[in-house]
């Protein structure tokens, strides 16, 4: 089993880098978007590594997909319910 502490180093790190970004020129929405796009792009290249050949990959194409949604939506889904339980932002 993965070191949670390390999970997390790695995970504070992409979000330090993100939140770098953020400026009077760029937003938190276009930095999420940055995000999420270089994410999926990383996301599709560590499928592929995973099949030998074009046609595996096309074959497993909704699998990969259901996979990674389902994953994104649960991690998202912690993260809303605790902001929510947590919700102390001024405005």
């Amino acid at each position: 089993m993965e070191n949670q502490e390390e999970f997390l180093k790695r995970a504070d790190a992409h979000i330090f880098l993100a939140n770098e970004q953020i400026n009077e020129e760029v937003t938190s929405g276009e930095v999420s978007a940055s995000f999420m796009y270089g994410m999926t792009r990383f996301n599709a290249w560590i499928a592929a590594c995973e099949f030998e050949s074009a046609e595996d990959m096309s074959n497993e194409k909704e699998k990969v997909i259901e996979y990674f949604s389902s994953q994104y939506k649960n991690m998202l889904e912690e993260h809303i319910n605790n902001h929510i339980e947590h919700f102390d932002f001024k405005k």
